[in-house]
C-alpha cells in the first residue's frame, strides 16, 4: 500500500546502476541471493522485468552502501485496490475492469456485519434475496429474481460442489456472487448467477486470531485462525481454522451445535511452482423451523417469530456432515504462460428429519393451512443421505501478442462426477397441528416411500480470450462445450431414467475505458438447464429428456473506481424458458397418460442494479438497490401469464453507514438499513405480502492490551423489533411464510497477535 521511493526513484531515473560503480562488484552476488530468497515474496506488479531486479538491488545497496547513493526525502504512494471476483472466470481481473456484475463479501466484512451463514448475504447485496431460508436447514438464495440451484450453482475455489448442506464460513476468505447467466463458468446452472466460496490460504506474515462470541438467547461460539510459514525461504505454509458453537436461538425448541476444522497448506517449490492442498470437515445438528402459511383464503398477520412448528416430543434435529478436500498445482512456463491442475472431492452425509406441516385435508387445500389455524402434520425422515461430488480441472493460461493485439487466454477441461445415494424415507400423516405450536401428536417413522438415486458425469471444455483491440477497447470472448450423462432410479429399482446431452454456452462482451477510473461494458451470454420428464404413469413423455433449457442474458453497465469511492450501475434482461405440466389430469397416475411436461412460455426478468461505496475521513457509506420487472410471458395458463413470480420483490435497498468517533480512538459506530418491496404469495398474484424495512446497529472498539490487538464488537439486528413476513416461497407445491427474526443482540471479542 505504501512504497518508499527514494532509492527506486534514483535507479529508475538513471535507468540502471552503472556497472563501473565501486559498489557493484561487491554487491552483485549478495544482491542476487537477496533477490532469490526475499524479493520473490515482495515483488511489485508495477515493476516488471529489469526494473524490478534493479529496484531490488537498490534496496539491498541501501543497507550496504548507503553512503554512495544520494538520499532524497521519503516519498510515499498510497494505492487503491479493487476486489477480484474469480467466479467470473477471468482470473485476477479486478471487478472495476470486468465486464460483468459481481460482488465480494470478505472475511473481515463477515465479522463486522455478523454474517454467520450464506443466507445472511441477502442483507448485503441488492440482487440477493431469501428463498426458503429456514433456521436449522441449508440455505437457498434468489439472484435477480431466480432461485439458484443448490446442486449446480455453487463453487468452491472455482470447482463445483453441492450446497444441499450447511457450508461453514469460518475458513472462507470471501464469498463471491456472480449475477446473471453463468454458462461460461458452469455446464448446467439456473440463470440467476453463481456462488463461489474462496478458502483461506496461508498468509505471508504469521497470524494468530481467536474470537469468542455470544448471542441472545444463549448461543456461545469460539473460533481460531492460525497461519505460519516455515522452512528455507518460508517455502512452506500452514493455516488452521477451528470453530465450535452451541446454538440456542430465540426460536423455541431449536437448540443445536456445530463445529468445523480446516487445514490449508502450500509449498513454494520454486518461484515458478506452487502446490496447495486443503481439507475441511464440518458438523451441524439443529432442528429445522418450518414456515407458516395462508390460513384458508386469508393472509394472516405476521406470526410470533419465536414459535417453532417443529416442536413435537419426537422431533429430531437435521444433521449435516461434510468432508471436502482439494489439491492444486500451478506451474509457470515462462513468457507469460502457466498451467494449473486442480482436483477436489466433497462427501456429504445428511439426516433430514422434521415434523412437517403441509396442507389442510379437511378443506381440501393442500397448498396452505386451514382457516382455523390448524394443518396436516407429517412425520418426515430421510436418513443416511449421501452425496458425493468429484471434480478435476486442467487449464492453460497465457498472454501473448498477435498482429499488434494483446490477448489474455485460458483454455481447459473440467471433468466432474456426482453420485447421490439415498434410503427409503418416511412421509406419514400423524394428525393435526396448529400455528401456535401447542398441539402434539404421536410419531410414525415407518419407511413407506421410495427415494431416488442419481448419477451424473460431465465433461466441459472451455476457452476464454480477452483481446485488447485498442488502448481503451477490449473484446471478451468465451465458450463452454458440455457433454452430459445423467441417470436416476428409485431406491427399489423402479422408474429408471437415462439420457445424454451436449450443448454449447457462448459468452461475449465488449468494454470501453472511458477514462482511467470509468468503464463501460455490454455483454451477452447463454446458460443451460437440463431436465427430464418424471417417470410417472400420468406423463405421456415420462422418462424422456426435455430439450435443453437455454436461458440468455443481455447486460449493459457502467462502473467507476476512485481513491475514496467506487460505484456501478447495470441494466439486465434475462429470459428463461418455462416448463409446465399441461393436460386433463396432472395430479394423478390413474388412469395414466393424462399429462405432458412441455414448454410453456418464458420467465423474463429485466431490471436495474446500482451499487456505491464511499469513504472519507471518519465516514464510510455503502449500499445498493435493485429494481426488477419480472413476468411470466407466453404461458398457456392465463392465470399466470403476465403475472409476477412468487417470492420476488420488485425493489430492494441495502445500505450501511459507519462513523469513526474522533474523540475516542478505536471506536466505530455502524448502522444497516434493509428494505424490500412486496412479494407475491400466489402464482395468480391474488395475494401478496407487503414490503418491510429492517434496521440493524453495531458498535466496534479496537485497542491493544499487553501487545495483543483486541476488537470488541456488539450489534443488534432488527433494532426496532419489527414484525413482518420477510419471504413467501412456494416450496414443494405449498405456500410458506417466514417471519422477520426478532430483535437479537450479539457480542464478540477478537484477539490478534
Amino acid at each position: 500500500e505504501k512504497v518508499p521511493l527514494n532509492l527506486i526513484e534514483v535507479i529508475l531515473a538513471q535507468g540502471s546502476m552503472p556497472k563501473a560503480h565501486p559498489a557493484w562488484a561487491l554487491a552483485r552476488r549478495p544482491a542476487i541471493d537477496f533477490l532469490d530468497n526475499t524479493m520473490a515474496h515482495t515483488r511489485s506488479s508495477f515493476l516488471p522485468g529489469r526494473r524490478r531486479a534493479v529496484a531490488g538491488t537498490a534496496m539491498w545497496l541501501a543497507t550496504c552502501a548507503s553512503a554512495q547513493v544520494t538520499t532524497l526525502d521519503p516519498v510515499t504512494v498510497t494505492g487503491k485496490s479493487t476486489p477480484v471476483a474469480t467466479v467470473g472466470g477471468w482470473g485476477d481481473v479486478p471487478m472495476s475492469q470486468a465486464p460483468f456484475s459481481a460482488s465480494v463479501t470478505t472475511a473481515e466484512q463477515m465479522r463486522e456485519r455478523g454474517v454467520q451463514r450464506l443466507a445472511d448475504v441477502v442483507r448485503l447485496d441488492p440482487a440477493a434475496s431469501d428463498a426458503y431460508n429456514a433456521v436449522g436447514y441449508w440455505d437457498f438464495l434468489t439472484l435477480r429474481g431466480f432461485v439458484i440451484d443448490n446442486r449446480f450453482n455453487f463453487r468452491r475455489d472455482g470447482l463445483p460442489i453441492n450446497a444441499e448442506t450447511s457450508i461453514g464460513l469460518d475458513n472462507k476468505e470471501r464469498i463471491e456472487l456472480l449475477k446473471g447467466t453463468s454458462g461460461l463458468q458452469a455446464g448446467t446452472s439456473a440463470p440467476g448467477g453463481l456462488v463461489n466460496f474462496v478458502v483461506k490460504r496461508p498468509t505471508q506474515a504469521p497470524l494468530r486470531r481467536v474470537q469468542l462470541g455470544i448471542e441472545q438467547a444463549g448461543s456461545v461460539s469460539a473460533a481460531a485462525d492460525i497461519s505460519q510459514r516455515f522452512g528455507i525461504g518460508d517455502a512452506f505454509g500452514l493455516r488452521l481454522n477451528a470453530a465450535a458453537e452451541r446454538m440456542d436461538p430465540l426460536v423455541r425448541a431449536a437448540k443445536g451445535e456445530r463445529r468445523l476444522l480446516a487445514l490449508a497448506g502450500d509449498w513454494k517449490v520454486s518461484t515458478d511452482t506452487l502446490v496447495e492442498a486443503e481439507f475441511e470437515t464440518s458438523h451441524r445438528s439443529q432442528p429445522s423451523v418450518p414456515g407458516f402459511s395462508l390460513l384458508g383464503p386469508a393472509l394472516p398477520a405476521p406470526a410470533d417469530p419465536r414459535i417453532n412448528l417443529n416442536n413435537q416430543p419426537w422431533s429430531l434435529p437435521v444433521v449435516l456432515d461434510g468432508d471436502t478436500a482439494s489439491v492444486r498445482f500451478s506451474q509457470a512456463l515462462g513468457a507469460g504462460w502457466r498451467w494449473t491442475a486442480h482436483a477436489a472431492t466433497q462427501q456429504l452425509k445428511s439426516q433430514d428429519r422434521v415434523a412437517f406441516p403441509y396442507g389442510c385435508g379437511t378443506e381440501n387445500n393442500y397448498d396452505r393451512y386451514c382457516s382455523d389455524g390448524s394443518f396436516d402434520l407429517y412425520d418426515y425422515r430421510s436418513e443416511n443421505e449421501r452425496r458425493r461430488t468429484d471434480a478435476l480441472e486442467l487449464a492453460l493460461h497465457g498472454a501473448f501478442n498477435i498482429g499488434g493485439l494483446a490477448h489474455a487466454t485460458s483454455v481447459g477441461v473440467l471433468r466432474s462426477q456426482v453420485r447421490n445415494r439415498f434410503q427409503m424415507q418416511a412421509f406419514n400423516y400423524v394428525g393435526s397441528g396448529n400455528v401456535l405450536g401447542t398441539r402434539f401428536t404421536a410419531a410414525d417413522p415407518t419407511l413407506t416411500d421410495q427415494n431416488t438415486d442419481r448419477d451424473e458425469r460431465s465433461t466441459e471444455f472451455f476457452a476464454r480470450d480477452a483481446v485488447k483491440l485498442t488502448e481503451r477497447f477490449t473484446a471478451w470472448l468465451g465458450v463452454r462445450h458440455t457433454q452430459l450423462q445423467r441417470r436416476s432410479v428409485r431406491t427399489d429399482g423402479s422408474r429408471a431414467t437415462s439420457y445424454d446431452q451436449s450443448f454449447n454456452t457462448p459468452w461475449l462482451a465488449a468494454s470501453y475505458a472511458v477514462d482511467t477510473d470509468t468503464l463501460a461494458y455490454a455483454s451477452w451470454g447463454r446458460g443451460v438447464e437440463s431436465e427430464v420428464a418424471p417417470n410417472r404413469a400420468r406423463y405421456t413423455n415420462r422418462g424422456i429428456a426435455l430439450p435443453a433449457l437455454q436461458s440468455r442474458q443481455i447486460e449493459v453497465g457502467l462502473k467507476g473506481s476512485h481513491t475514496d469511492s467506487n460505484w456501478s450501475v447495470a441494466w439486465f434482461d434475462i429470459e428463461r424458458p418455462a416448463w409446465d405440466d399441461i393436460g386433463s389430469d396432472c395430479s394423478s397416475d390413474t388412469p395414466g397418460d393424462t399429462c405432458t411436461r412441455q414448454a410453456d412460455g418464458v420467465a423474463r426478468h429485466r431490471g436495474i442494479e446500482a451499487t456505491a461505496a464511499w469513504h472519507q475521513g471518519a465516514w464510510s457509506l455503502q449500499g445498493g438497490l435493485q429494481w426488477l420487472h419480472a413476468r411470466r410471458e407466453g404461458s398457456a395458463n392465463l392465470a399466470v401469464d403476465g403475472k409476477r413470480p412468487t417470492n420476488v420483490p420488485v425493489t430492494t435497498l441495502k445500505f450501511h453507514g459507519g462513523y469513526d468517533v474522533s474523540g475516542i480512538p478505536g471506536l466505530s459506530l455502524g448502522a444497516d438499513l434493509l428494505t424490500e418491496g412486496s412479494r407475491m404469495v400466489l402464482a395468480d398474484n391474488s395475494i401478496r405480502i407487503p414490503g418491510y424495512a429492517r434496521l440493524d446497529a453495531s458498535l466496534r472498539y479496537a485497542g491493544a492490551v499487553a501487545g495483543n490487538n483486541l476488537v470488541w464488537r456488539t450489534g443488534v439486528s432488527n433494532l426496532l423489533d419489527r414484525r413482518a413476513w420477510k419471504e413467501s416461497p412456494l416450496q414443494f407445491g405449498h405456500v410458506y411464510l417466514f417471519p422477520l427474526p426478532p430483535r437479537t443482540f450479539r457480542l464478540s471479542v477478537e484477539s490478534t497477535w
